[in-house]
């Protein structure tokens, strides 16, 4: 039993949607989030300055006394995972390999898209997890850089959007996909913009329940579920505090209710 925290972690607003995974899979567990929203986004950045940012958060949910953290972004999981579960000694849960699994297991003619960051794709981190997993799938990456700052700007159901995703999203209809990952934490909001494109037919797979499916089983393994019967929800930002609030409730689905507090992260 351990009553501390889950920290989360995101370049802005879009680990937001696995926080509501966490909250409604998991309500007895208290969540620490933090959002890099002055230096977001992390998708068009060097492996380097990746690195040291989420280094940087990481170093900030540990003086929150957090017992696990999740990256909460795809970016951060795809380039600099591995050296951050190596650098620190707690639990850290990326959401590569449970947002493969996932589409892996939904795809029937092992044609699967991925959506994601500059760096997301460049690493190719999607790419050999469902090699790894089944050999016969076809991947078609796509980088789609514009997302991120259209949904942090609350830019999600306008035209201009819509005709952006129809550009990212034209290899996959070519290549037939019928399975997409959303390779960042970001596109969730942007699901009814792709479905509409795609067609009802294709599956678009997220990371929020996988990754929440794997936190839920490493509380498990490890004994560490929260025994106090009361969640406290706690919001850090690096820019303005307002802002998170009005636009978080977005990517919540529901209004913040927990604090929400501006941090200097370079700090850390």
């Amino acid at each position: 039993m351990d009553n501390r925290p889950i920290g989360v972690f995101d370049s802005g607003l879009g680990g937001l949607t696995v926080v509501k995974e966490l909250m409604k899979e998991l309500p007895g567990e208290s969540i620490t989030y933090f959002g890099d929203t002055g230096r977001v986004p992390y998708g068009t950045r060097s492996k380097g300055i990746i690195t040291k940012y989420a280094t940087q958060d990481i170093n900030f949910l540990i003086s929150r006394n957090v017992k696990a953290i999740v990256v909460a972004c795809g970016t951060v999981s795809s380039v600099a995972l591995s050296f951050l579960r190596e650098k620190f000694s707690l639990p850290i849960i990326g959401v590569v390999d449970a947002t493969a699994k996932a589409a892996a297991a939904v795809t029937v003619n092992k044609k699967v898209g991925i959506l994601g960051t500059s760096g997301t794709i460049a690493s190719g981190a999607y790419e050999r997890k469902l090699k790894e997993l089944d050999e016969k799938i076809e991947t078609v990456p796509r980088e789609c850089p514009l997302f991120v700052p259209l949904v942090e700007n609350g830019h999600i159901n306008c035209i201009e959007t819509y005709h952006i995703a129809c550009n990212y999203l034209q290899p996959l209809k070519d290549k037939e996909v019928d399975t997409i990952i959303l390779g960042c934490t970001h596109y969730p909001l942007l699901k009814e913009v792709i479905a509409d494109i795609m067609g009802s037919d294709t599956k678009l797979v997220d990371s929020a329940a996988p990754t929440c499916g794997h936190v839920s089983r490493l509380l498990d393994e490890k004994d560490m579920r929260s025994g106090s019967g009361h969640a406290e929800y706690r919001y850090f930002v690096s820019d303005s505090a307002d802002s998170f609030s009005k636009l978080g409730s977005v990517f919540l689905q529901k209004e913040i209710t927990g604090s929400v507090s501006q941090i200097e992260i370079e700090q850390y």
